[in-house]
């Protein structure tokens, strides 16, 4: 890992600058190095994730790993995969779930953290508030249109539907996902890896 890189990692942990703001109080969840070919850009670690401190360590991180095709050495080898997510620490819950991810990493952390990862070739794009981050303008009007039109972004971006659970209803509804999708991820992680 570059001495740069492990310098920002070391201040992103220490970092506290949401504590007033974070019931569980800050624990930030990302791992990186600089050869990692892979980027996993999430929400936010849930309260399992807080806890453990071992990002995607829950369901949807089962499922994930499913999507991927990769056992659980592969996708915590972080010179392979690094993860960040949008939001270091587990924003609390709200009245549908977890809250958004606070907006302060991104601002503060993302762009540094970025750039220190030179070799990165695909990422993965986790509900809205990554995509809006990576993709901008090129977004279209909602996730799942966003999603459906993958190709648009390919080979740099692959935005993706969250595999939490809670998803099992856009799931059904969306079973394009699965069948074309999910196997152009397999494909390319396994190039990559």
């Amino acid at each position: 890992m570059s001495a740069e890189l492990n310098h920002l990692l070391t201040q992103i942990r220490a970092c506290t600058h949401c504590e007033a703001h974070l019931p569980m109080g800050v624990r930030p969840v990302l791992v990186a190095k600089s050869s990692a070919k892979i980027l996993i850009v999430g929400q936010a670690p849930g309260i399992r994730v807080h806890k453990s401190g071992i990002p995607w360590n829950d369901p949807s991180g089962d499922r994930l790993r499913k999507w991927m095709n990769v056992d659980k050495e592969t996708f915590y080898d972080d010179s392979q995969i690094a993860i960040v997510p949008m939001g270091f620490c587990y924003p609390g819950t709200g009245e549908r779930g977890d809250l958004p991810p606070r907006k302060e990493c991104a601002k503060l952390w993302h762009k540094d953290l970025l750039a220190l990862l030179p070799n990165i070739e695909l990422t993965l794009l986790f509900g809205i508030y990554a995509q809006k981050y990576f993709l901008g303008k090129r977004r279209k009007k909602n996730l799942t249109e966003t999603v459906l039109h993958y190709n648009e972004y390919l080979p740099e971006y692959l935005p993706m539907v969250h595999p939490s659970p809670r998803n099992h209803g856009w799931h059904k509804k969306n079973p394009w996902f699965e069948a074309d999708l999910v196997p152009i991820l397999q494909s390319r992680v396994e190039k990559l890896l």
